[in-house]
């Protein structure tokens, strides 16, 4: 099945020469030169991933990510500028899944996406197979993780992650106890030879500590090993 990429941006020449490239990759795109045309649009029509800039008039991308996943976690891609550290750092901590700054190569670009895409789709596809493949709960302590639903609970209580949270998650949880360096959990969650920094790992675990607080708010099962990286406390 084709996937559909929405792109949201302000800057028409974008929308049109990354429009082409992705539809030359055999991708459908919706494109929206702001964030409020876009923002009903994706909830109502999800894509399979969305390509936001930030700086828009009348709704910026930030703006727009807060309030489309009070409804949805499609994946989501940013768009900055080189001077934009703030707001990247700032949109991996609401939710985003990577960020790329312009200007940017479309090669680039397109890889992210389907590194993405098949994060997003692995779940799935082995919920598709059925009994021949089954991935087994993980449970560890309160927490409880379905990977064939992406499903993730702590005390009953549902916990809602993006594909790129979700992975960072499992991979601690998979060995309570057992520091994990920034660069083993990048390895988890990009995968295909893509660079992110210290700082995009530092923004995703804060997003899950934030997400897990609103079900506990005593929750402190992701620890901070300080030059080392993190763990999952063992209970």
């Amino acid at each position: 099945m084709t996937a559909t990429i929405a792109l949201v941006d302000d800057d028409r020449n974008i929308l049109t020469s990354v429009s082409i490239a992705l539809q030359a990759d055999g991708f459908a795109t919706r494109v929206y030169s702001d964030g409020e045309a876009a923002l009903k649009a994706l909830i109502e029509n999800a894509p399979d991933l969305a390509v936001l800039d930030i700086k828009m008039p009348r709704m910026d991308g930030l703006e727009l990510l807060r309030r489309l996943r009070e409804k949805s976690q499609v994946p989501v891609i940013f768009l900055t500028s080189k001077d934009d550290e703030l707001d990247e750092a700032l949109g991996l901590a609401m939710g985003a899944d990577d960020y790329i700054a312009k200007p940017f190569s479309q090669r680039l670009l397109i890889a992210r996406i389907r590194a993405i895409l098949r994060r997003a789709e692995a779940p799935a596809a082995a919920q598709e197979q059925g009994e021949d493949a089954p991935q087994p709960v993980l449970t560890r302590g309160r927490l409880a993780m379905d990977p064939a639903r992406h499903r993730v609970t702590w005390d009953g209580g549902v916990v809602t992650l993006t594909v790129t949270e979700f992975l960072i998650l499992e991979t601690l949880a998979q060995r309570p106890g057992i520091v994990k360096t920034r660069n083993q959990l990048m390895d988890a969650a990009y995968q295909d030879d893509i660079y992110v920094d210290d700082r995009t790992i530092d923004s995703h675990i804060k997003r899950i500590r934030r997400k897990f607080r609103q079900v506990d708010n005593a929750f402190d099962a992701i620890e901070t090993l300080y030059g080392a990286g993190y763990r999952f406390s063992e209970e």
